[in-house]
């Protein structure tokens, strides 16, 4: 196959969808990889040492996506305004796309759509079941540890206070309240963060188990009162989408200690749907002015229901982060973990050297967005209401 990698054009994204190791895997497998030049510079990988990986350094990102078979990217296609065109303009009918999509999100309707319309046979890693042996591809999982750290220390930098307990000659100050909404992988990060520069840390998840994970690292639990049998999915790990009813419960549940945060994380998530919306305007406006809310939930809608997708906002005086790439200001970091990732998924994909798609199989189910000039996602689809 012919791989490949282009340049994220995000603003401010500074990751890439590879590294010279996994370029060199790619290649030891029989593919070619066509790499967009100055492409890992953001993650200081330098164009050299992807070419001495065996990668063909292009210039033009529009040749790539012209003549690769399948395309590997850290973000949805977006339009590029150097071609004055969209990405998904420049791809060709069978492409394969492996990125993270977000296909129920509303702001990526449209181009999802057109990716149908387009042929383009899009994989979201935003789908990758949480079962063990899709661990290896589950670059969800670890780019949420990237925005667990990263958000909780653009929330304290947000905030204009300390956040441990500060003793001074003349008093002290009291530690800062942090509440975690929803403690899957993001969230318990978030938390132990937190916990580790000083701050009270609460949390708050419909599912047990997660509560417990966070009670083992020092958060204070707050009760939702929603029934296990309601909240939790049947695969027991992920959480259930609520009826507008039990969101009203869960919201009261918090109300609270909504008001008396300093700093709100919020990564309450359900795969492949629209993220539950549990911060309210008027919830909002209860909170301290001079505080903080970092949505990284944004991506699938946000769990704030006035959250601003892509840029740092302030309403009712507090500040609302809605950055979409948190990940991308850890991008040392954040692009070794997603290059290895998205390559276990293209060794996964691959036999005898193309992309052989088993619907049947639970992972391909669950990242498959499009394919065959269709919309096939259920959580696009009933978001979309088709």
């Amino acid at each position: 196959m012919i791989v490949g990698i282009p340049k994220e054009i995000m603003h401010d994204e500074a990751r890439v969808s590879a590294i010279p190791e996994t370029v060199k895997k790619m290649v030891a497998d029989g593919n070619t990889v066509l790499f967009e030049k100055g492409a890992g510079l953001g993650s200081f990988y330098a164009d050299k040492d992807y070419e001495n990986s065996g990668a063909t350094l292009v210039s033009d990102c529009e040749e790539i996506y012209q003549k690769s078979d399948v395309i590997l990217k850290v973000k949805e296609p977006l339009f590029n305004q150097a071609k004055n065109k969209h990405e998904i303009d420049m791809m060709h009918k069978g492409q394969y796309l492996i990125t993270f999509i977000h296909p129920a999100a509303p702001v990526n309707h449209k181009m999802v759509k057109a990716m149908a319309d387009k042929g383009i046979i899009g994989l979201t890693l935003d789908g990758i079941p949480r079962i063990s042996r899709a661990q290896s591809m589950d670059a969800l999982s670890s780019m949420s540890t990237c925005a667990g750290y990263k958000g909780m220390l653009m929330g304290a930098s947000d905030i204009a206070k300390f956040l441990p307990l500060i003793g001074s000659a003349v008093g002290v100050i009291k530690p800062a309240n942090v509440f975690v909404i929803g403690t899957g992988v993001a969230g318990l990060r978030a938390v132990a963060t937190a916990k580790s520069l000083g701050a009270v840390v609460y949390s708050a998840d419909i599912r047990p188990e997660a509560n417990e994970q966070a009670a083992s690292l020092g958060a204070k639990i707050i009760d939702t009162g929603i029934p296990k049998e309601i909240a939790v999915a049947p695969d027991g790990k992920h959480a259930k989408k609520l009826s507008n009813e039990w969101l009203v419960k869960e919201r009261e549940s918090i109300l609270e200690t909504v008001k008396n945060a300093d700093i709100i994380f919020c990564s309450a998530l359900l795969q492949g749907q629209l993220a539950p919306v549990l911060l309210t305007d008027e919830m909002v406006k209860a909170m301290k002015p001079g505080s903080a809310i970092v949505d990284i939930s944004i991506d699938q809608g946000g769990n704030c229901a006035i959250t601003s997708p892509g840029i740092r906002d302030v309403k009712h005086g507090v500040v609302i982060e809605g950055i979409k790439n948190i990940p991308g200001q850890l991008p040392t970091s954040s692009t070794w973990l997603f290059a290895n990732n998205i390559y276990n998924l293209l060794k996964f994909l691959s036999k005898d050297g193309k992309i052989e798609l088993d619907q049947n199989d639970e992972i391909v189910a669950s990242i498959l967005v499009t394919i065959n000039g269709e919309i096939v996602h259920k959580g696009a689809r009933e978001a979309m209401g088709i």
